[in-house]
């Protein structure tokens, strides 16, 4: 796969050959390189290759014509931590049993915690495999030793300043940008995260100076200092498009008036949408459609790296992101814990194999987060932990099924739960009130919530599968 010029909105990729590689361990034996690339808050509808019309990603969607794309991924849970927790070790952290939050964080929901020591994580094997470990990440939450993230890896790149990172003095925040960049609604909590944010950022001065493009950056830096050293894992974690949502001015106007004058809320309440007007509405979108682009575009030219080191045909690629975000949809802004509606649960997952296996076909799998280590891991011939509950992902890639038969998927947020087959979409609190039900052969917007006409249905996906996927009762804190 090959990316085209260096345009922003207009970029294509080229197809490119797949012919079996691989290189070797010292002692011998076959291993290729890993790629895994996150993506948090990237939401399944915004990509061209997942059907949308309006917003540019042509990175991604080239790089589904190259790629096995699941067209139905969801996290085992949600949101940051849990998410690449399960990543990591290939284990659910749903339903969040034994949960001791970290001292010091605003927003913790159930979850929201270290490693576990007793779990092993994917870096911490492949390392002891002889692998060169490698991470590449802006996402704060990993740069915090506390929650034990760089375990495993021989080298690790924390680009600092995302969101509320203490990075900088708030005092350095231009009062001025931080009422462009805020509204009247949004409140106190999102006006010291803008703050903070602003004083982290005061120092750009081009596009290369905004975090995906840092990210993906040193992610290529990375590739050419390794690439004597194969075989290498290497995860390359981008908290764009995550909000605060400021990409330069030129992606902005793709998708709104070029010519807007008025504030920019960078940030979204995590609530109902009643703090934010409709144009203010629609220009959040138009930021965060074009976060996806400028991200887009910068994942581009890192995969053109990997072209250009001679890397695609001895190299596992997977990108996936977390989860989504709301932008007015169903009433709701942010990741408030009961939106569980596709704008936050709905996620994108490509595998791009080595030998080019199944490039531009997809599968209705049910791929999820915690699939990732135990998939790389049967690819690697290597014996995974048995506490690992993901399953093997990589027999679709000749054509077979998993060994984890799933007719249905479940996943949890804090005190929410969440569930789906084919016909039907469910989700409630923990004990499960407050229950919303949409039937998706007929709904698959889900505007519709048919709960009080199917009362039966609701107690059975409550039963047969959130608890029994649960394993009893779930946790309330």
């Amino acid at each position: 796969m090959k990316v085209a010029g260096a345009g922003t909105a207009g970029l294509s990729l080229l197809g490119a050959s797949a012919t079996a590689g691989c290189s070797y361990l010292p002692t011998g034996g076959p291993r290729m390189n890993v790629i895994v690339v996150i993506i948090d808050a990237l939401r399944r509808d915004h990509v061209g290759a997942y059907g949308n019309e309006w917003i540019n990603t042509p990175n991604l969607d080239a790089l589904a014509k190259d790629s096995l794309r699941f067209t139905r991924p969801y996290p085992e849970s949600i949101p940051t931590i849990c998410a690449r927790r399960a990543i990591q070790t290939g284990i659910r952290t749903w339903p969040f049993r034994d949960f001791h939050p970290v001292k010091g964080d605003e927003f913790m929901p159930y979850g929201w915690a270290p490693v576990p020591q007793h779990q092993t994580m994917l870096s911490e094997i492949l390392s002891k495999e002889g692998l060169n470990t490698n991470l590449v990440t802006d996402t704060l939450h990993l740069f915090r030793a506390s929650y034990d993230f760089q375990r495993g890896f021989d080298t690790f790149d924390y680009i600092r300043g995302q969101e509320k990172d203490a990075y900088r003095p708030k005092a350095m925040a231009s009062a001025k940008r931080v009422k462009k960049d805020t509204v009247p609604g949004n409140d106190r909590n999102m006006k010291e995260k803008v703050r903070q944010y602003v004083a982290n950022t005061d120092f750009r001065k081009t596009e290369a100076d905004w975090f995906s493009p840092m990210v993906f950056t040193s992610a290529g830096n990375y590739l050419e200092q390794i690439q004597g050293a194969q075989p290498f894992f290497l995860v390359v974690d981008s908290f764009d498009v995550h909000e605060p949502w400021d990409p330069p001015k030129k992606y902005v106007d793709l998708y709104d008036d070029p010519d807007y004058r008025g504030v920019d809320p960078i940030v979204p309440n995590y609530s109902d949408a009643s703090w934010i007007t409709d144009r203010q509405l629609k220009r959040m979108r138009a930021l965060y459609a074009g976060e996806v682009t400028m991200m887009d575009h910068w994942l581009g030219n890192f995969l053109n790296k990997i072209d250009d080191l001679g890397l695609t045909d001895n190299t596992l690629l997977m990108v996936l992101s977390d989860h989504g975000v709301a932008l007015g949809e169903h009433n709701a802004t942010g990741k408030p814990f009961w939106a569980l509606w596709p704008e936050i649960t709905d996620t994108i997952f490509y595998m791009r194999h080595p030998q080019g296996k199944r490039a531009g076909r997809t599968s209705d799998y049910y791929a999820s987060t915690h699939d990732v280590a135990p998939t790389i891991l049967s690819m690697m011939d290597i014996e995974a932990p048995q506490e690992m509950n993901g399953t093997d992902l990589s027999p679709i890639f000749d054509g077979k099924e998993p060994s984890q038969k799933r007719d249905h998927f479940t996943l949890g947020y804090d005190n929410y739960s969440w569930a789906r087959d084919d016909k039907y979409a469910m989700f409630s609190t923990n004990t499960g009130a407050s229950a919303k039900l949409y039937d998706l052969e007929n709904d698959p917007g889900q505007k519709k919530d048919v709960s009080g006409k199917h009362p039966d249905i609701v107690k059975r996906m409550f039963s047969d599968y959130v608890l029994k996927d649960a394993g009893g009762p779930l946790p309330n804190y």
